[in-house]
């Protein structure tokens, strides 16, 4: 990369020989099943010299195949084949388009640095001009723009455009073709010859001729796909993945198993005829001496360019002091000191700092980093106040790259930039997810658009993927390849590979002795596994180079995002010498913002950065564990822990931040034992203890285990961090060493070795497990802060987190169940008053018209502006204002079920039947409104607008209404359908989910409980017998159950959606939550109805009691009485019903909404 052109390996002397130019790697997505690791070791047992690479339109492994043949003493060769349009539109050719359909490729290897710059500058346009198509490919007029020095060109056998014309007896269009490409290429183009198996000698002889007669060398190659013959059956079935096809579909593209990485041997003698073609696959290995190397890293000059690199990394480093000195002297001003600090520790420790970062040549990442940030925080764009070990650094503090003082929080600097181990220093930044766009733009423009880029991930196959993608090519059952699959674990954090799964479950071996087809699904999975799948880009990394980036790397686009991205990965992409920095977008710090917001609206300002980290009416709300929406702290088990633990300081937060996780976890009851007296401290020794002290004698942190090595044994912090990575990673011969360095020095310190021998292998533990502090202390701010706004502004806080939130109806009924909890009203959604966002009033929160299901923000935002300042005075007003091209038949209907119209009177049965009249009177005010006529009439003002006339409709039950808008907003709000049960369930001795998921979390197995039915499926277990699983509400949210077979058999008929129910449960808690497997299930209804005796109906004496009763059940035995009320509130005399009817909380609900009944009283 730097120029390196290294001596070319022997090509060997026996024979003609032979090189591979046509290798595709896994880097040709769904097309090439040969890993880069695979590619070498074969090619290495083969004694092949040299090996050359031709992905598929694409770099994707250029510097990683370099870096890694190099390392093995194979001789890299760099190419690529890609899609041509040859522009031949004038020469009997066709439409672009309709040549881009042939899929034309030529193949373009690199020679020398000169020609892997071209090749690189090339295939990025191919990607970023794209010449208005959707694919990637270059077009001849582009060499002649570029030039093609240092570049070979094969015709692409079979695939080129020089074969295709052949192919299709063009033999005027073939030649002309060839010599505009001999043109081009001069004695630096070849024509590709391969022979697999079935190849057309006819066509060959005539590709022959047409070489020599424009006297163009010839040159065997065989296009490798996959190792060897016994993988072609994988990468056919890879192959009808790609196209999304099946194995058996005999018309679908497919390869031959002569496609697979040929020995020399064998290709020697497949082209034993034709030796020349063989010597010059030699040849051209011989040309081609560019070696791929890593690049030193590589930053823009924050100061402006120098011809002089030294006098501007001095200006850098000049501007860095200044800006370091005088943002702490900002901050001294504003914050103060830390206790226990002067001034001078701050200037001293600034001074190291800038020290260490100078020498290491790191003051204009420093500055960049430093000024995007600055650029966000004046735009009003909220930036977290750190994240990583970044957060340990003084100089960023000052910089306001973040908001933690490291003395404060006794951070360690060398955590984040270790002087004794040059690597770059690597700062994530968390900003607002709805403006972290901004920050990138503000960064393009600044540095240019050529200059900054994301970063391409590739998403690869894992087990249950390649299985899920196998068996739906080889056509098995989906049921059969989703129980194989759930046979393997599943943690994509630390995937399981398929071959450890199969030794490990007895299952799995056992259906594929039963059925071949299993055995054959298994074997092609394990050899697609790994794999690249498909090309994305990097949620967070943003390179930033100090030229245009295709100079640098190889680029492309992704089909879903505007911005260039690098073809090289996050860790090659670094190796080529761009720095990353981290673009993050974290909800939470929105939310912050949004919250603030809302409470400057009541006149009061808030600086997030300056909140007192004291206030014990935070602390007094977290030890009661009411920490819905708080960041870090809001899970379940995050609610017990700090229950337990009763936090009164910071310091408490950010341990707990730190110790929440699989085994630190086991330590928090040793904390909080501790914290509150119930347990003595164990000293580990008298010299160190001291460094424990904010942690109750447990070790919790990295930056711990740096200082004890530091007081212990007289490390240095930069040799105390070396310490750290060695015990993290366990290398044995490491750890030795470091094992006697730590005991010499704590020897030497007065400490006995057995004492030492003893530290040493605790500290060795827990660096293990412990958590980076710097981290651990900027999220433990941010969730002091979202605390702190929920403990003094609940409402503001909790709006802005509906807000946030708005398409996750769980949260969202979490989070209005918080305020129910609080005394906060949540006013359902109007037109009248509701708007996009959750907005805050007098203890009150207005419902979102955008978190409504079917209601897009377009429609929210039109009602809104058409209603400004003047309410609607009434639905007619509504609809000769709107839009009805925004306000369409679903918006409506949903606007109406979700509650939104209710401030006009209506009844919402009455207003979804009319929704036909409703629409129709808009689109007349719409026509009315371009004619330009005053009113519905045309008449003026003197006639009146138009007045809707509904049908008469019959008013739906409240169960019905309560279903419809549960459809509308994802859960119950108005009411819930078991209110009506309210006093049954109480006598039952129901619990709510939530009141029984505590219980389980203390012990419980088996419980009571009700819920209405929202959903409900049906699967096959392994065994395939039937299972179901059923998700319930109840007042306190969502929670789903399973029922099995019999179970499932005998219950199917009462689990329908809209049924309220009482179930009994057995629980276990699981780390994933609480499982719930029902028992037995009993209608609510029909327990009310053996319950409920009396029924008493309150009417007015003019309607008649005769015409009620006709709606009554008589299957039943509960009484039923009328009372009838005169006008002026006299009861008369009670009428009691001669027949028994069925009576129940339900049936005396839909009463209520019945003309004439006044109430109605369940006796």
């Amino acid at each position: 990369m730097d120029g390196n052109e290294q001596k070319t390996p022997s090509m060997g002397s026996k024979g003609p020989g032979f090189v591979h130019l046509r290798v595709h790697s896994a880097y040709s997505l769904l097309e090439g099943a040969l890993p880069l690791k695979t590619v070498i070791s074969k090619a290495v047992e083969d004694r092949q010299p040299a090996l050359g690479i031709s992905d598929s339109n694409n770099l994707f492994g250029a510097l990683e195949f370099s870096v890694k043949a190099v390392e093995q003493g194979l001789q890299p060769i760099l190419g690529c084949k890609l899609d041509i349009d040859m522009e031949d539109e004038g020469v009997g050719g066709r439409s672009q388009r309709d040549r881009l359909a042939e899929r034309s490729a030529v193949v373009l290897i690199a020679m020398n640095e000169e020609g892997y710059a071209r090749l690189v500058e090339l295939v990025s346009r191919a990607y970023l001009d794209g010449s208005g198509t959707d694919t990637a490919h270059l077009a001849l007029s582009w060499f002649s723009q570029t030039g093609t020095d240092g570049l070979v060109c094969l015709t692409g056998a079979t695939d080129g455009p020089v074969d295709q014309a052949v192919q299709n007896d063009a033999g005027p269009l073939a030649a002309e073709r060839l010599e505009r490409l001999q043109t081009l290429f001069g004695d630096r183009l070849y024509v590709e010859l391969q022979r697999p198996t079935g190849f057309d000698r006819t066509h060959e002889n005539r590709m022959l001729d047409l070489a020599y007669e424009k006297s163009v060398p010839i040159v065997a190659t065989n296009e490798a796909f996959f190792p060897s013959p016994d993988d072609f059956d994988a990468h056919d079935a890879l192959m009808a993945v790609a196209h999304n096809a099946v194995v058996s579909d005999d018309s679908r593209f497919r390869l031959t198993p002569d496609h697979y990485l040929k020995t020399r041997d064998e290709m020697c003698a497949l082209f034993a005829d034709l030796p020349e073609a063989l010597e010059n696959s030699v040849e051209i290995a011989k040309r081609c001496s560019h070696i791929l190397d890593t690049r030193a890293p590589i930053l823009p000059r924050f100061t402006g360019a120098s011809d002089d690199p030294e006098e501007a990394e001095r200006a850098e480093a000049a501007e860095l002091r200044r800006q370091a000195e005088e943002g702490l002297d900002h901050r001294l001003e504003e914050l103060g000191l830390a206790e226990g600090f002067s001034e001078s520790d701050y200037r001293d420790r600034l001074d190291v700092e800038l020290g260490i970062i100078e020498r290491m040549g790191f003051p204009g990442y420093f500055l960049i980093v430093a000024d995007f940030i600055k650029w966000a925080k004046a735009h009003d764009i909220p930036v977290g106040p750190g994240r990583g070990s970044g957060a340990g650094s003084l100089v960023a503090y000052a910089l306001t790259v973040t908001d933690v003082d490291p003395l404060r929080f006794s951070l360690l600097f060398e955590r984040f930039l270790n002087p004794e181990r040059v690597s770059m220093p690597d700062f994530d930044i968390d900003f607002c997810q709805d403006r972290r766009d901004e920050v990138i733009r503000y960064v393009q423009e600044k540095y240019g658009r050529e200059q900054v880029a994301q970063i391409i991930t590739f998403g690869s196959l894992q087990a249950r993927a390649a299985l899920r993608d196998v068996g739906r090519v080889l056509e098995m059952p989906y049921g059969q390849v989703d129980r194989i699959c759930k046979l393997v674990p599943n943690n994509p954090a630390n995937p399981t590979p398929l071959h450890k799964a199969i030794e490990e479950e007895p299952k799995l071996r056992e259906e594929a002795e039963k059925e071949p087809v299993v055995s054959q699904l298994l074997d092609i999975a394990q050899k697609i596994e790994g794999l690249y799948r498909h090309a994305s880009t990097h949620a967070a990394g943003i390179v930033i180079g100090d030229r245009p980036l295709s100079k640098l790397v190889p680029m492309y686009r992704d089909p879903r995002s505007d911005m260039p991205v690098t073809q090289f990965n996050m860790k090659w992409v670094e190796q080529a010498g761009l720095v990353k920095f981290d673009f993050l977008g974290l909800k939470t710090l929105t939310v912050l913002k949004t919250a603030v917001d809302f409470v400057q609206e009541r006149g009061v300002d808030i600086n997030l950065a300056a909140l007192p980290l004291d206030d014990e009416e935070t602390y007094d709300m977290l030890s009661r564990g009411e920490t819905v929406g708080v960041f870090q702290v809001e899970s379940a088990g995050m609610r017990k822990a700090l229950i337990g633990m009763r936090p009164d300081r910071i310091e408490d937060i950010i341990a707990l931040v730190a110790l929440y996780r699989p085994g630190p976890m086991e330590n928090i009851p040793v904390y909080n034992a501790r914290k509150h007296g119930e347990e003595e401290v164990a000293g580990i020794h008298p010299k160190i203890d001291y460094l424990l002290e904010e942690t109750q004698g447990v070790i919790v942190y990295q930056e711990q285990v740096m200082q004890i090595a530091q007081v212990l044994s007289g490390y240095s912090l930069g040799e105390a961090d070396m310490l750290r990575r060695a015990m993290g990673k366990k290398i044995k011969e490491e750890m030795d060493k470091q094992r006697s360095r730590f005991v010499s020095g704590a020897v030497d310190n007065g400490v006995t070795k057995p004492q030492a021998d003893l530290i040493f292998d605790l500290l060795a533990k827990f660096a293990n497990y412990g958590f980076n502090k710097s981290h651990a202390a900027a999220y433990g701010i941010v969730s002091y802060q979202t605390a702190y706004l929920k403990a003094h502004y609940p409402v503001e806080f909790l709006a802005a987190s509906m807000t946030l939130d708005m398409s996750n109806t769980d949260k969202i009924n979490d989070f209005r169940q918080d305020a129910a909890r609080l005394g906060i009203e949540v006013v359902p959604p109007s037109v009248q008053t509701s708007h996009r966002i959750f907005k805050t009033g007098e203890n009150r929160i207005y419902y979102s018209l955008a978190a409504i299901k079917g209601v897009g923000e377009a429609a929210v935002d039109h009602i809104v502006e058409v209603r400004g300042d003047k309410p609607f005075e009434s639905i007619e007003d509504f609809f000769l204002r709107v839009d009805p091209k925004l306000i369409n038949r679903r918006v409506l209907e949903h606007l109406i079920c979700a509650g939104a119209f209710d401030c006009f009177g209506r009844d919402r049965a009455e207003l979804v039947g009319g929704t036909d009249r409703l629409l129709g009177f808009s689109q007349r005010a719409m026509e009315n409104r371009i004619s330009g006529q005053s009113d519905m009439f045309g008449s003026g003002a003197a006639t009146g607008p138009e007045t809707i006339q509904f049908n008469s409709v019959t008013p739906w039950v409240p169960s019905e209404k309560l279903h419809r808008e549960y459809q509308s907003l994802g859960f119950y709000l108005s009411a819930h359908p078991l209110d009506t049960y309210s006093e049954l369930l109480e006598k039952m001795r129901v619990q709510t989910f939530a009141d029984f998921a505590n219980a389980v979390r203390q012990g419980a197995t088996a419980g009571r409980l009700a819920g209405t039915v929202t959903s409900k499926q049906e699967r096959k277990t392994r065994t395939g017998n039937k299972m179901g699983i059923i998700v319930f509400s109840d007042s306190s949210g969502q929670y789903e159950a399973v029922l099995f077979s019999e179970g499932l058999a005998q219950y199917r008929d009462l689990l329908e959606p809209g049924k309220s129910l009482v179930i009994t449960v057995d629980a276990e808690e699981r780390p994933e939550g609480i499982s719930l497997r029902i028992q037995t299930v009993q209608s609510l209804e029909e327990r009310a109805v053996q319950t409920q005796k009396a029924l008493r109906i309150f009417v007015r004496d003019s309607m008649p009691v005769q015409q009620i009763a006709g709606h009554l059940n008589t299957k039943g035995d509960g009484q039923v009485s009328f009372v009838v009320i005169k006008d002026d509130g006299r009861r008369e005399v009670e009428v009691e019903l001669p027949e028994r009817y069925r009576i129940s909380p339900q049936i005396a609900s839909a009463l209520k909404t019945a003309k004439g009944i006044v109430d109605v009283e369940l006796v």
